[in-house]
């Protein structure tokens, strides 16, 4: 039998890149917190070169703005940003479910994969696990959008996975001692969501995801 090659090595710019920008969008390091490359550097075990080169990336992506020989900042999610990404968030998820609605099969499959997404939701709201919540929200909502079968809204939808999850994120660590109340809220919002879906009530489901956003509006207003 041969022998098993051994795993590739990630690169250190990745290591570097992917700790940074975790840290970003899991509310680690909020918008505005000043950053050293020897502060990553230290925390990857690396050098400072492959730190600067994942610091130049996340600039491209608009998370950090640099500043020479001072480190970088981390680019807050701005009102008017925010406000795009949730007219959007809206306008796609609304435009899913009224076509998914119009269809004569296949809802109640969706129903209970969404139903699954939100038992899934359950265990970190208890713990107010913030990031592991984000992910599951994020998967949630996709679902609907994938769910539609238009490939283009979906992919669309993608690229705005990484503002969705700063911005879950920041919405919870808004008033940190109600916290698990506020995630069990979002649960049972959830579960309007798909009860309006399962009853093909698609202007409902606007009407209920509107309501549901108007959280994040509150929050990125201020």
């Amino acid at each position: 039998m041969a022998d098993t090659p051994p795993p590739a090595r990630v690169p250190a710019a990745d290591r570097a890149y992917d700790l940074t920008k975790d840290l970003i969008l899991g509310g680690g390091l909020p918008g505005g917190t000043l950053i050293s490359e020897g502060e990553i550097a230290e925390r990857a075990s690396l050098s400072r070169t492959p730190v600067r080169e994942a610091f130049l990336r996340l600039q491209a992506e608009g998370l950090l703005q640099l500043f020479p020989k001072r480190g970088a900042v981390v680019v807050p999610v701005g009102p008017g940003e925010a406000e795009d990404v949730l007219e959007l968030r809206e306008a796609l998820e609304s435009t899913a479910v009224r076509r998914i609605t119009r269809r004569p099969d296949g809802l109640d499959a969706l129903v209970r994969q969404l139903s699954e997404l939100i038992d899934q939701q359950r265990e970190p709201a208890r713990r107010a696990d913030l990031g592991a919540f984000a992910d599951a929200d994020e998967a949630f909502h996709r679902g609907i959008v994938t769910a539609s079968g238009n490939e283009l809204a979906e992919r669309f939808y993608g690229t705005l996975r990484d503002r969705q999850r700063r911005m879950a994120v920041q919405l919870l660590q808004v008033q940190p001692e109600g916290q698990r109340q506020r995630l069990a809220s979002l649960v049972e919002e959830h579960t309007v969501l798909v009860e309006r879906i399962a009853a093909r009530d698609a202007e409902g489901f606007t009407a209920a995801l509107h309501a549901h956003l108007d959280a994040h509006r509150a929050v990125t207003d201020r």
